[in-house]
């Protein structure tokens, strides 16, 4: 007889990793989450959160909250390279599409606490620290860390983004499952030295492009830096040479050259990342699976990246509450119920490269999950 599942360990404490552990814990078992950061993460770009993810953060008890905490910008401004009017609106942002939609935009860094001041009481963390070996045996897998000692966990599932440490240790290297779209994005914060007062900036000029925004009720600025690239010679771990690749690039903009660099040289959340989609034929191998950008990351152009982290999350975690002690079956479940959302929303990114998802596409990934489904 199998012996049913208790201990999992989940590696990753952003958003799929902290909403796991949140529903492994309402469905009974015994989440531990070890993330390589010291703490939360502060930083990075807005997130949206739409359609069937909505409905997850209400079963969670945080969608007033959630939408307490949302970005208020009230319209964009297109410029070209040296910062000349070209387009305004008062009907939608780049950074979140239509302002009178049901949809929410949030800064990550506050979803991310929202979740895991949910789940700090209900979970183990292991905090600046990571996985460095699975060993798998027939009744568990037994995980080294790099600072905490080696322990057996009935699962292990990876949430730990788009170069996994879990999914590079159990199914191969980045190379063979990263799909790159030929850009790359910075992301940092700045003072607001433009005086944006809820208003979005948009400019792009040979290959370059910003997306820039208030946040803090005005008081500082997020700034998201993409240039066209294909795949670097470059270490995803070291921010110093990501950063003067990123200096390089901007020197060659005109339109707030040097405010930028200076800002940029002062950030300490700097996050730097290749565009790129991960696509896998399984999210699952053995005692150990994927869930969020680990699996099927969309990518930033899809939008998509938090629904589908908040969704995975919960598939994930009810199917093997369903299964109990097979978690084959949980595993096979979860993938049949996830992938026709992640193809729908990974579609987005790819089937109108540099524009705006369609309606179709979108009104696809929107419906192709259903939370209620057997």
């Amino acid at each position: 007889m199998s012996t049913p599942i208790h201990s999992i360990l989940v590696s990753g404490g952003g958003l799929a990793g902290t909403a796991l552990a949140h529903w492994l814990r309402r469905h009974g078992f015994a989440p531990t989450v070890v993330e390589r950061a010291p703490g939360l993460r502060t930083g990075g770009q807005a997130v949206d959160v739409r359609g069937v993810a909505l409905d997850v953060v209400g079963r969670m008890g945080l969608l007033e909250r959630v939408r307490a905490a949302r970005t208020r910008l009230r319209g964009m401004t297109v410029l070209d390279g040296e910062g000349n009017e070209l387009h305004r609106s008062t009907e939608a942002v780049l950074s979140s599409g239509r302002l009178d939609s049901d949809d929410v935009e949030i800064l990550r860094e506050d979803l991310v606490r929202f979740l895991y001041e949910l789940t700090a009481d209900e979970a183990e963390f292991l905090h600046d620290d990571s996985v460095t070996a699975l060993e798998e045996t027939a009744s568990g897998v037994h995980v080294t860390f790099e600072r905490a000692p080696a322990r057996t966990f009935d699962l292990v599932i990876g949430a730990d983004g788009l170069y996994s440490n879990v999914r590079r240790l159990a199914f191969g290297p980045h190379a063979d499952f990263l799909s790159h779209l030929d850009a790359h994005l910075a992301v940092f914060t700045a003072d607001n030295f433009l005086g944006l007062a809820d208003w979005e900036l948009y400019t792009k000029d040979a290959g370059n492009a910003y997306v820039v925004y208030p946040a803090r009720d005005n008081r500082e600025l997020r700034v998201t830096f993409g240039f066209e690239s294909g795949p670097l010679d470059l270490d995803h771990r070291d921010a110093d040479a990501q950063r003067r690749l990123v200096a390089e690039r901007m020197e060659r903009f005109g339109w707030q050259r040097e405010p930028m660099l200076e800002h940029l040289a002062a950030a300490e959340d700097f996050h730097f990342s290749a565009m790129a989609q991960v696509r896998m034929d399984h999210w699952s191998r053995g005692r150990v699976a994927l869930v969020g950008d680990a699996g099927y990351c969309g990518s930033p152009l899809t939008g998509q990246g938090t629904s589908l982290a908040l969704v995975g999350a919960y598939v994930l975690a009810e199917e093997l509450s369903r299964a109990d002690a097979d978690h084959a079956t949980a595993f096979a479940a979860y993938e049949r119920r996830m992938r026709p959302f992640v193809t729908a929303n990974q579609a987005l990114a790819t089937e109108n490269p540099g524009a705006p998802a369609s309606e179709q596409s979108m009104e696809r990934a929107k419906w192709a999950m259903d939370l209620n489904a057997a």
